[in-house]
């Protein structure tokens, strides 16, 4: 059977959107009513009903700061809800990149903490989160250090990835260039790793009791210029979807470990600087921040939704609302696709 990527291609003119005024829509969840619910940067999540109608749920949490002044500080302070999944009662599992915690809300906005620190330390910064069909919670933290901007540097590999485990995170596999999100093929063989500074995708496969075996390259040891991968996600066909940020692209990677580019929304001259400062070790906050344009400006997630799972929403940092178009395939259900909801 032909793979139905292969022939397709999309025109940005002809992409629908849905929602307004979204701050930072890094995340996206998608339920089966057609329900989604965007993470933002004010401090929770927005819910976006299928007749248009949207709401924020904002955390009943303390601890945060108030919204910051600048765009670069709204990057590195305060309350900044990142990846998200969903409990199996319901409720939203939060890694917050601001606080630097996994935290978890009801769809009230009642949370709490559920982690702060690993081994004693400070855990890092909290990028994602992942829950799988046994009900383990995983997490992914992309750097140790407090400034991520200062992370963003070829040659740093302190990501790692940690199981939630008896109330405690456990590191279960480290030495990461900036962990972004993770994924599991339909099997739960592999989990599927974005590493943002890496360039590249890999995968380590998953042992029954847990631990994950040795990690190696899935696909391109590059994703080319501007490769900084950030959200991932499979299709029912096994390709996985993904974004790059900074450089605003839209790609796939076939089971074979081919890369089909669908969107290179960057402004190449602006990219080539960035790129050039990164491979220096000197990223500035100005040819940083230069960057991302286009329909989802930083392009930072991709999620299948929709009744038949074939519409496909991008997520993005800078953008206030989310473009989204029909793929050419289903996506693979996420574990809470049949969850029963108490």
């Amino acid at each position: 059977m032909s793979n139905p990527i292969l022939d397709f291609g999309i025109d940005p003119s002809t992409l629908n959107y849905v929602g307004s005024g979204l701050q930072r829509p890094e995340c996206i969840l998608a339920e089966k009513d057609g329900t989604l619910w965007s993470a933002d940067s004010r401090g929770g999540v927005v819910r976006l009903e299928p007749n248009g109608t949207q709401e924020i749920v904002t955390q009943k949490i303390s601890g945060y700061f108030e919204a910051a002044a600048s765009e670069a500080s709204r990057y590195l302070t305060g309350t900044l809800p990142n990846g998200l999944a969903f409990a199996r009662n319901g409720d939203i599992l939060i890694s917050n990149f601001g606080t630097d915690r996994l935290e978890i809300m009801t769809r009230s906005g009642e949370s709490k903490v559920l982690a702060d620190s690993i081994d004693g330390e400070a855990i890092g910064k909290v990028n994602f989160v992942l829950r799988d069909s046994k009900d383990r919670i995983w997490i992914t933290i992309s750097t140790r250090i407090k400034n991520w901007m200062h992370a963003l540097k070829p040659d740093l590999d302190d990501g790692y990835i940690a199981r939630y485990i008896d109330g405690k995170f456990h590191i279960v596999a480290s030495g990461f260039h900036f962990t972004n999100e993770i994924r599991m093929d339909a099997k739960e063989e592999y989990m599927y790793v974005a590493e943002t500074t890496g360039g590249c995708i890999s995968r380590m496969r998953v042992n029954e009791d847990g631990t994950l075996g040795e990690r190696e390259i899935f696909g391109p040891s590059s994703l080319g210029k501007g490769a900084w991968p950030d959200g991932i996600a499979f299709d029912s066909a096994g390709n996985l979807w993904g974004t790059c940020v900074y450089s605003d692209k839209l790609w796939a990677i076939t089971p074979q470990g081919d890369l089909r580019v669908f969107l290179d929304e960057g402004d190449p001259a602006k990219v080539e600087a960035l790129e050039k400062q990164f491979f220096a070790g000197a990223v500035t906050e100005d040819v940083l921040f230069a960057t991302g344009r286009g329909v989802a400006p930083w392009m930072a997630s991709v999620t299948f939704g929709g009744p038949d799972l074939q519409t496909l929403y991008i997520g993005s940092l800078k953008g206030q609302r989310i473009p989204y178009f029909k793929a050419p395939v289903a996506g693979l259900p996420m574990v809470h696709w049949n969850d029963p909801r108490s």
